[in-house]
């Protein structure tokens, strides 16, 4: 622990602090086609195929409560938030390694729950759970799985390829992951230790879209099928606003995104208007949707606007016009992200 001189890490957030930590780490083996700075790695050894790898970290009570959480649940969503990053590259994952730190709470039953979803999720997706690790903690549950996947060899998609004039899209809706999270949330400050059980009749799809959320691999199976290779993509774990802005970063481009187009589902809306909250903030800011934010050049528009579950949203502009999100009035509002920040005690 530095005492002499101590910047706190929530003075730069998540981004930031990724940003400060890898200045000047440059790949140096041929093999790395891509290291640091997408939704995988991009690897590539002998032959027609490359190697795309991507990991990821969940720790109980910054990820996940157990208190409304199922272990099944758990494991399957641990596995979908992996992959769905491989799929973010416009690849295909194979296989996953799991590791878990255990407190001495759980027993081998619940482990087995655990597993249960993880294995669930890798036969819906095909994917072989093929190693990890498993120690010991002090403070809960850490589940820390790696993604790895293919994709041929020049086909996988990276965060920096969009352009001028781009077309702007997104899968299914946003913002309902969020809600879930907020109707748990709610539901287990009202309980607080009482016998009470929640109603959520009518309320089922957010909750689903938070506690056993999918990944889209139909949608980059429906790309390839109508020859449309996104120029960037992402999926959205952080928001539609913090993706954005990564993408238009790393392509040296700016954007232009409206309101009226982005896609939210009626218990989304529904929910934010229970909790008094603006559900366009919530779908900018939400996360955890895990759907993908891609651009195209505008000469695919017709083929990606007749795409089932797939709204255009905008447009990428010059970088010097900067990041906007045009309101339902026509008045330009500065796009802003709110990625993860540590707790500051």
């Amino acid at each position: 622990m530095n005492t002499t001189k101590r910047t706190e890490i929530s003075s730069l957030g998540e981004f930031g602090l990724i940003d400060h930590i890898t200045q000047g780490i440059t790949p140096t083996n041929k093999e790395t086609v891509k290291g640091i700075g997408d939704d995988a790695a991009i690897l590539s050894f002998e032959g027609d195929v490359e190697t795309l790898v991507s990991t990821d970290l969940l720790m109980e009570g910054v990820h996940f409560d157990l208190t409304y959480f199922p272990l099944r649940h758990l494991g399957y969503k641990a596995v979908v938030a992996n992959i769905s990053d491989i799929y973010a590259m416009n690849g295909t994952p194979k296989q996953i390694t799991v590791s878990l730190a255990l407190s001495r709470k759980f027993c081998i039953e619940d482990v087995e729950e655990l597993y249960s979803g993880i294995k669930l999720a890798c036969n819906r997706y095909g994917v072989d759970l093929i190693g990890g690790d498993t120690t010991s903690s002090l403070t809960g549950l850490a589940i820390s799985i790696t993604a790895i996947g293919t994709a041929p060899k020049g086909t996988a998609v990276k965060r920096d390829g969009a352009k001028e004039t781009d077309l702007i899209c997104v899968t299914g809706n946003l913002g309902a992951a969020y809600m879930g999270l907020q109707l748990l949330e709610r539901e287990k400050i009202v309980a607080d230790g009482k016998d009470v059980q929640p109603d959520f009749q009518g309320k089922e799809y957010i909750l689903e879209r938070q506690l056993k959320p999918e990944a889209r691999n139909e949608i980059i199976e429906k790309l390839r099928e109508e020859n449309i290779r996104p120029t960037s993509m992402i999926d959205v774990s952080d928001g539609l606003s913090s993706e954005l802005m990564h993408i238009c970063k790393q392509s040296g481009v700016g954007c232009r995104i409206y309101e009226e187009r982005i896609p939210i589902d009626y218990q989304t809306a529904i929910m934010a208007e229970e909790l008094n909250m603006n559900v366009i903030t919530c779908a900018l800011n939400g996360g955890e949707d895990f759907e993908l934010l891609f651009t195209v050049p505008i000469a695919d528009h017709e083929k990606v606007a007749a795409m089932k579950d797939v709204r255009v949203i905008g447009h990428i502009v010059s970088d010097s016009m900067g990041l906007a999100l045009i309101t339902r009035d026509g008045v330009e509002m500065e796009l802003k992200a709110q990625g993860w920040t540590p707790n500051k005690d």
